[in-house]
C-alpha cells in the first residue's frame, strides 16, 4: 500500500490527512501463479510495471527536476531570457545557446493540434540598438578615408547630415570604387542604398565627357528596383545628392502610358535612371532607350527581382548591358593623364539585397564572368534581428480580428506607426472595412490600386498623415520606414525571406524605435515556418534554406 501510494505522490503521514478513511483507495494485487510445492505468496505484495520500478529507483533530485525550467533551460527566476514562453519549462535563458547538432524542445512543436490555440512565445531583445561590427582602430571612420572625393562627401554631409559610414558602407564603398562587379548582402535597414549611390556618383564624375548624352536615351547609370514605390524613394535620395554635383536623375515606372515614359526620357541628359523591370523592358524592346553607354548597373532588392514575375525581364535587361570583363583602375589614379584612352566603357554590375538567393549566380553567369565578382556579406545576413522583439501567437482564423483590434487599442499616444501585413489584396480591403467600422484611421496599399494612387498613399504614410498602414508585401521591400514601431503579420508570410523583409520595416538605422513584430499563426503551413524560426533563434544561427550558393571561382566572401 505504501509503495503504490508513493507512486501517486503520497508519502508519510500526509496520507491519512489527504485521504480520509472513507475515501482511501482500495488496492488489489494481480493474481500470481506459483509453482507446485511453493509457499503461498504474501498477500501484501503489489506488483508494479517495470517502467514504474525504474522511475522509483531514480534519485529524487532527477525526479523532482523534470519539467522544471531552472533545470531544463538554464533560466533561473528573474534571469534575462532569449525566448519567453507561456510554459516556463520551454523558456530559454539568454546565456544559453542550443548546440547546432542538438534538437531543442520547441514551443511550436504541438501547434498543429487544435488544442494549442492560445499558446504563444516571444523572442526577447538581446540588444538595445541595431548590431554594429567592432572595428580596429585603424579602420576608416569617415567617407573621405574610404576613398570618396571631397565634393561627394560634402554633398552627403550638407544634404543628409551624414558624416560616418555604417558597417555595410565601410566594406562596400571601397570595393565598388575599385571598379569590379560585386554582390552585396546585408540586413534590412543597414544603409545599402547609399552604399551603392556614392560610388556610382563618383564614377560618373570621373567619367570622360564624351559619354554624355544630351537626348537622354542613353543613360550612364541604371538602378533597377522591383516596385514603383521603391523607385520613387531611391529617386528622392539620389536627387538630393545629385543636384549639388550637377548630375541629373530620372525615374520611370509601371502604370504610365508609353507617351508619358517617352516624354520623360527625352526631357534631357540622364546621368542616373531609376526604373522598374516592366517599364524598362518595354522601352528597351521598342528601342526607346539604349544601354550601350552604361557605366554602372545596380540590381537593388535582387532577391525580389529573381521572383518568377521578374526573372525573365531582369535577364533581358542584364543582357542589354555591356558588362566589363576585367577591372581597370587607371581612372582612379589622379596623376594618370591619358584617362580617356584607359577608360573601360563597359558597365560595372552591383547586386544588392537583404538575402542573396540561390539562382543569382546562375543568372549572372549568362552575361558576365563570375570570377570577377566580389561577394560582400554582413555577419547578420539571414539572421533574426536581435534588437527587435518578435512575438508569435497561435490563433484560430476567427480570432485574429479581435486580437488585432486589441493590439491597436493598447498603443499609447506617443507610439510610432504601425504596418499590418496581409497576403492578399482582398484581405486588405476586407480588413480595411472592419477598421473603418471601429473608427480607426488608416491607409491601404496593395497591388490592385492604380500606380499613381499607390505612390501618393505611401508618401502620405511617410509624412505621418496616418500612423496605420494596411498593406500586402508590396510595402515590405526596401521602403524606408524609420518612424514605424510595430509590425503585425495578420497573415503569416509565405516564405522566410518574406518574414525577414517584413520584420525589417522596424528597428532600422536612424529610427528612434527598436520595434516589435507580432505574428498571427493560423494554418499548419504557418507552423512549419515558425518551427524553423524558433529553432534558428534558439541556436542563434541564420534561417535555414537561405544560404548563398555561388561557384567556387568567386572571390572569398568578405564579412562586414
Amino acid at each position: 500500500m505504501a509503495l503504490l501510494l508513493s507512486l501517486w505522490g503520497i508519502r508519510g503521514p500526509a496520507t491519512a490527512a489527504r485521504f480520509p478513511s472513507w475515501r482511501q483507495p482500495a488496492v488489489r494485487g494481480w493474481p500470481v501463479r506459483r509453482a507446485s510445492g511453493a509457499s503461498p505468496p504474501d498477500e501484501h505484495v503489489v506488483r508494479i510495471p517495470h517502467a514504474w520500478k525504474l522511475r522509483l529507483e531514480r534519485p529524487a533530485s532527477k525526479r523532482e527536476g523534470r519539467g522544471n525550467p531552472e533545470t531544463e533551460s538554464g533560466a533561473s527566476f528573474g534571469e534575462k531570457l532569449l525566448l519567453r514562453s507561456r510554459r516556463r519549462e520551454l523558456s530559454q535563458a539568454a546565456r544559453h545557446t542550443t548546440g547546432r547538432l542538438e534538437r531543442p524542445r520547441l514551443v511550436s512543436d504541438g501547434w498543429k493540434h487544435r488544442l494549442s490555440r492560445g499558446d504563444y512565445f516571444q523572442l526577447e531583445r538581446t540588444r538595445k540598438e541595431p548590431p554594429r561590427e567592432t572595428s580596429d582602430g585603424d579602420a576608416p571612420s569617415t567617407f573621405l578615408e574610404l576613398g570618396l572625393e571631397p565634393r561627394v562627401a560634402a554633398s552627403l554631409q550638407d544634404v543628409l547630415g551624414i558624416s560616418r559610414p555604417t558597417p555595410v558602407q565601410l566594406r562596400t564603398i571601397p570595393a565598388l570604387l575599385k571598379g569590379g562587379h560585386a554582390l552585396c548582402g546585408a540586413e534590412t535597414g543597414s544603409g545599402k542604398t547609399l552604399a551603392y549611390l556614392l560610388p556610382l556618383f563618383q564614377r560618373l564624375l570621373q567619367a570622360p565627357t564624351f559619354h554624355a548624352d544630351v537626348s537622354g536615351t542613353s543613360p550612364r547609370s541604371l538602378v533597377v528596383v522591383p516596385s514603383r514605390e521603391l523607385a520613387g524613394q531611391v529617386r528622392r535620395v539620389a536627387a538630393l545628392l545629385a543636384d549639388p554635383l550637377g548630375l541629373q536623375v530620372k525615374e520611370i515606372g509601371g502604370g504610365r502610358g508609353t507617351a508619358v515614359i517617352r516624354r520623360r526620357i527625352h526631357e534631357g541628359p540622364s546621368d542616373l535612371l531609376i526604373a522598374t523591370p516592366g517599364a524598362l523592358s518595354k522601352v528597351l524592346k521598342r528601342k526607346m532607350l539604349s544601354l550601350e553607354k552604361l557605366l554602372f548597373l545596380v540590381l537593388d532588392e535582387v532577391d525580389t527581382l529573381l521572383d518568377a514575375s521578374f526573372i525573365d525581364l531582369v535577364k533581358d535587361i542584364v543582357q542589354h548591358a555591356f558588362l566589363k570583363d576585367v577591372v581597370q583602375q587607371a581612372f582612379l589614379d589622379p596623376k594618370f593623364e591619358d584617362r580617356d584612352e584607359a577608360w573601360d566603357p563597359k558597365a560595372q554590375l552591383v547586386a544588392m539585397g537583404a538575402t542573396l538567393p540561390k539562382g543569382l549566380s546562375q543568372m549572372l553567369s549568362e552575361s558576365a564572368d563570375l570570377s570577377n565578382f566580389t561577394i560582400l556579406t554582413g555577419s547578420s545576413l539571414h539572421c533574426l534581428q536581435p534588437h527587435v522583439e518578435q512575438r508569435f501567437i497561435r490563433l484560430k482564423g476567427g480570432e485574429k480580428v479581435a486580437e488585432l483590434l486589441q493590439l491597436l487599442k493598447e498603443r499609447g499616444s506617443s507610439s510610432g506607426a504601425v504596418i499590418i501585413f496581409c497576403n492578399k489584396a482582398r484581405t486588405v480591403n476586407w480588413l480595411g472595412y472592419i477598421l473603418e467600422d471601429h473608427n480607426i484611421n488608416h491607409l491601404r496599399l496593395q497591388g490592385e490600386i492604380a500606380a499613381d494612387t499607390r505612390a501618393g498613399i505611401f508618401k502620405a504614410f511617410q509624412r505621418g498623415e496616418s500612423d496605420i498602414l494596411l498593406c500586402t508585401d508590396i510595402a515590405s521591400r526596401g521602403l524606408d520606414t524609420i518612424h514605424v514601431e510595430l509590425v503585425i503579420n495578420y497573415d503569416f508570410p509565405l516564405t522566410l525571406p518574406d518574414y525577414l523583409h517584413r520584420v525589417g520595416r522596424v528597428g532600422r538605422i536612424g529610427s528612434k524605435f527598436l520595434g516589435t513584430a507580432v505574428s498571427f499563426v493560423t494554418h499548419k503551413w504557418d507552423v512549419d515556418l515558425v518551427r524553423k524560426i524558433e529553432t534558428a533563434a534558439r541556436k542563434r544561427t541564420p534561417l535555414p534554406g537561405l544560404d548563398i550558393v555561388v561557384k567556387e571561382s568567386l572571390h572569398t566572401k568578405k564579412k562586414f
